[in-house]
């Protein structure tokens, strides 16, 4: 077997009329072998799987830079280059280059090693030819492909280049699906002394600017058809190329096959053409068209041709090497001052941070409004378009779902103090207020899991030590207005920055837990009060706190609250078809979220299924629990119009001092210490789903109100506690569900998020429809409370999606080989990721002691020590690039959903 020698690896990329990829024109026999290469011989060892052996000359990796010359890059960004071709109907990349070129082989389905980019002189002469015709666009100030697309085609047009007809074909096919290939890079067999790697080169640069080049033939055109662009400032273009590089330039080559044209060698020779330097510079500072074919004669002129002489041994090579050297120091010297030239820029505005302080008395809750109340006339006719009125009937039951669930479960927490009828009305009175008023209407307020706990802990606390604890809630509420007064006053909103994914994830974590088991023991206590048994005949023995109404076993309603499951027969099947009524919910429900993200059905089909699987699920259980009267299951209560939960405890307004005796003075100043508990719930809900709706991936132009929102939330539910209806805060799940409908896409294979329809009308109404169902008695009656158990424990579960900490945990059992591409798995030693989340896990064993314990009220006081638990083993017990990786903001704001991905999973609370 022949040795063959490679300055830079095998060159894999194909020739015109070649049915396998040809050797680097640099690889030929060794110095001692004398003789012609028998080309055919090596065909045939390539074919039997028998490569050559192969000896790679070691040459620097900065080589493919071509610093032996003199040109220097714009502003130090070096050129990254892709080409695709137009293959069966989508865009393949073919062809990557940063400096050295590396070809894919569609047949094997790998990359080939870098090599030399080896040139057709036919390519060359055919590339210069075309754009001496070609549409060029120079400086374009665009950062949408799809926009560009249209530039393109227009540009074209006007030239007369395209007919009329052929333009929307035509932009179709510039906007076709492109694939990025993920296939592994092969190298040759042998010795490998050094290799050089594009992409390793592409991923390890500081600054690197990408150029596109897109060359296929379409047959729909008359002739072939080129565009050249260049952009204004370089901008990321996420799904056009593999990799987050800014993209500089941009050239297409389209024609009929029959043109003559090989589109193929034409497009390799443009990407070798920007991959190089000194035509990249040519091409930064061209200011016509003329220029442009100009650079291209330059790169010509210091090109070598080899004749079609057969090379015997590659001492013959030695002389054009050193030729090569000659041309390439004497190609752009320095006397060319435009290498010096650079276009200013001009200087970027301040960012106007909405957390930064103002050093005065309620200054961030002043910027908040003026920040905001500008747009306030816009805020209502930007809301005449059919997207919002969308948005409105989707967020209506998406508001609607978790009202009636939490306030079912409310009620049963609370005694009946409040239950569904005052977290409806709270619900729509509040949000009607705060849609009229606040900085970002955007948000979506509302009950949630964390102060579900709260108020339960509350009540637990109150009832121990037997005070009222509707009363109680009126003091709080009056300290929370008093707090929230001095927090925005002293500008402290910007102590969220200090509040980590550590804290977030453990407190996430908490939450997700305390679904799932409460889940699970409310279906214990349905079992102890309705066992199954094989004999249903004996007489029917209720315990002592079981309040029941039978009629011929059919609509009963029962509220058993007793835990002792000794001396009680309860009802036939209940507890079998509770069980079912759960399950089944659940299961559906988390089914249609997963289908709203496969390959089933179109796209706006399948996400109006999965968005509206909660309500679908509970109307499907609450169809099967109707059409099964001959079996018991317990209902939603729901009370008469207007009427409390509870009329006989308690009315509409609570007196401060008391409902049948007096409140003790000393607890009316007690009262601040779980106000201050549960403003602490209310400001990292808000704060956090303020961040994430407001994150500037979202291109919300009106501003924020970290302030100003988070006094109105609080003043809203003090003064609500007069009222006996529940505080409420800024729903994450449910505010990045309205962003999300409410965010306008730009159309293309990859769409970008263009604006969103920031308007105050879609929370009004909703917040409208949610108060008048509350007049919807007979319908909500029929909602059994097993089917809501199935709803809490799918809020529990889905909560846990795209939680890091959760999926560190399920590691602790992944062998380390299966481990994901995560930073925190990649780059952090494997027992130092355990050990960060060991500590994670035994903070989050700690709150659920806690929250288990008679001092459950004090869970978000122990919740914020986590703040100074993760400074304390910062920089102590991991290093800065440790805690970069794993607890780093990183979750991605995605606004167009993909198969497996979902928008929620950014969401920390449920």
């Amino acid at each position: 077997m022949e040795a063959v020698v490679n300055f830079a690896g095998d060159n894999d990329m194909s020739f015109e009329d070649a049915d396998s990829p040809p050797a680097s024109p640099l690889s030929m026999t060794l110095p001692e072998h004398t003789g012609s290469y028998d080309l055919e011989q090596k065909r045939q060892e390539q074919q039997e799987g028998q490569p050559p052996e192969s000896y790679i000359i070691s040459t620097h990796p900065d080589a493919a830079w071509n610093t032996n010359t003199n040109a220097t890059t714009r502003g130090d960004a070096q050129s990254y280059v892709e080409v695709n071709e137009l293959l069966d109907g989508k865009w393949q990349e073919t062809g990557r280059w940063v400096g050295y070129e590396e070809t894919f082989n569609a047949t094997t389905g790998t990359w080939g090693s870098s090599h030399i980019s080896c040139l057709t002189f036919r390519s060359l002469i055919q590339l210069r030819r075309v754009m001496s015709k070609a549409a060029v666009l120079l400086d374009l100030e665009e950062n949408d492909f799809t926009v560009i697309a249209e530039k393109i085609v227009d540009e074209l047009l006007e030239k007369n280049e395209i007919q009329a007809s052929d333009r929307e074909t035509l932009l179709k096919a510039l906007l076709e699906k492109r694939s990025q290939t993920d296939a592994i890079q092969v190298t040759s067999a042998g010795i490998e002394m050094q290799t050089f790697s594009v992409t390793k080169q592409r991923d390890t640069s500081d600054n690197i600017e990408a150029s596109i080049v897109l060359s296929g033939a379409v047959d729909f055109l008359q002739k072939p058809v080129t565009a050249f662009v260049r952009l204004q400032d370089s901008v990321v273009m996420d799904g056009i190329i593999e990799a987050s590089v800014p993209v500089r330039f941009i050239f297409a080559l389209v024609g009929p096959t029959e043109s003559g044209i090989d589109f193929h060698e034409s497009g390799r020779a443009m990407g070798t053409l920007l991959a190089d330097w000194v035509f990249s510079l040519e091409a930064y500072l061209a200011d016509s068209e003329k220029e442009l074919t100009s650079a291209i004669a330059d790169f010509m002129d210091c090109s070598i041709l080899i004749p079609p002489t057969e090379i015997q041994s590659e001492t013959m090579l030695q002389p054009i090497i050193r030729f090569q050297k000659k041309m390439l120091r004497e190609r752009l010297r320095p006397a060319d001052t435009r290498i010096q030239f650079s276009k200013p820029k001009e200087p970027e505005k301040p960012h106007d941070d909405p957390l930064a302080r103002t050093g005065y008395p309620f200054g961030g809750m002043v910027k908040d409004i003026k920040r905001r109340y500008r747009h306030y006339l816009s805020d209502f006719t930007d809301s005449l378009n059919l997207q919002v009125f969308s948005a409105i009937i989707f967020i209506y039951f998406a508001a609607l779902s978790p009202a009636i669930t939490f306030g079912g479960l409310l009620s049963e927490k609370t005694d009946k103090w409040m239950g569904v009828s005052e977290l409806m009305i709270s619900t729509s009175i509040q949000g009607i207020i705060f849609c009229l008023l606040a900085a970002q209407p955007v948000l979506v307020i509302g009950f949630s899991g964390p102060l579900l706990v709260f108020e339960e802990a509350f009540f637990k606390f109150s009832h121990s030590y037997e005070f009222d604890y509707i009363v109680g809630r009126v003091w709080v509420g009056m300290w929370l207005i008093i707090i929230v007064l001095i927090m925005v006053a002293a500008e402290a909103s910007f102590l969220v920055r200090f509040i980590s994914r550590f804290t977030q994830e453990i407190f996430s974590i908490l939450i997700s837990i305390i679904f799932i088991y409460e889940t699970f023991y409310k279906l214990y206590k349905i079992f102890c009060e309705h066992p199954l048994m094989m004999d249903y005949t004996k007489p029917l023995v209720l315990s002592n706190n079981t309040n029941a109404t039978v009629a011929n076993n059919t609509n009963a309603t029962t509220d058993a609250k007793d835990t002792n499951c000794h001396g009680v027969n309860g009802y036939p099947n209940t507890a079998l078809l509770s069980m079912c009524l759960m399950l089944g919910c659940f299961f559906i429900a988390y089914f249609l979220r997963h289908f709203k993200n496969s390959i089933f059905l179109p796209g706006p089909i399948r996400r109006m299924i999965g968005d509206f699987g909660v309500p679908i699920a509970l109307l499907l259980m609450v169809m099967v629990d109707f059409s099964i009267n001959d079996v018991y299951t317990q209902k939603l209560k729901v009370p008469d119009g207007l009427d409390v939960t509870n009329p006989a405890a308690r009315g509409w307004f609570i007196r401060p001092m008391g409902l049948e005796k007096s409140f003790p003075i000393w607890l009316i100043f007690a009262s601040a210490i779980p106000a201050l508990l549960v403003f602490i719930l209310i400001f990292l809900e808000s704060q956090i789903t303020t961040l994430i709706v407001s994150k500037p991936e979202r291109k919300m132009v009106k501003g924020s109100g970290f302030h100003f929102d988070l006094l109105l939330i609080v003043v809203m539910g003090g003064i609500a506690s007069l009222f006996g209806l529940p505080w409420l805060s800024a729903a994450t799940v449910r505010s990045v569900t309205h962003a999300n409908a409410l965010t306008v896409m730009s159309k293309g294979p990859k769409p970008e998020i263009s604006k969103v329809l920031e308007q105050r009308i879609s929370g009004i109404i909703v917040a409208v429809l949610v108060g008048v169902s509350i007049f919807m008695k007979k319908i909500l009656e029929l909602i059994p409370m097993p089917a809501l158990f199935g709803i809490f424990l799918y809020m529990g579960v889905t909560s846990l999606s795209g939680v890091q900490m959760w999926d560190r945990i399920q590691l602790f059992f992944v062998p380390k080989k299966y481990h994901p591409s995560n930073p925190y798995a990649t780059q952090v030693k494997t027992w130092r990721m355990h050990l960060f989340t060991l500590i994670q896990l035994v903070s989050l064993g700690i709150l659920w002691a806690v929250k288990s314990s008679k001092a459950s009220l004090a869970l978000p006081f122990i919740l914020i020590l986590t703040v100074p638990l993760r400074i304390l083993i910062s920089g102590r017990l991991f290093t800065t690039k440790e805690m970069k990786c794993l607890d780093s903001d990183d979750a991605k704001v995605t606004f167009e959903e993909e198969q497996g991905v979902d928008v929620y999973d950014e969401c920390p609370f449920s």
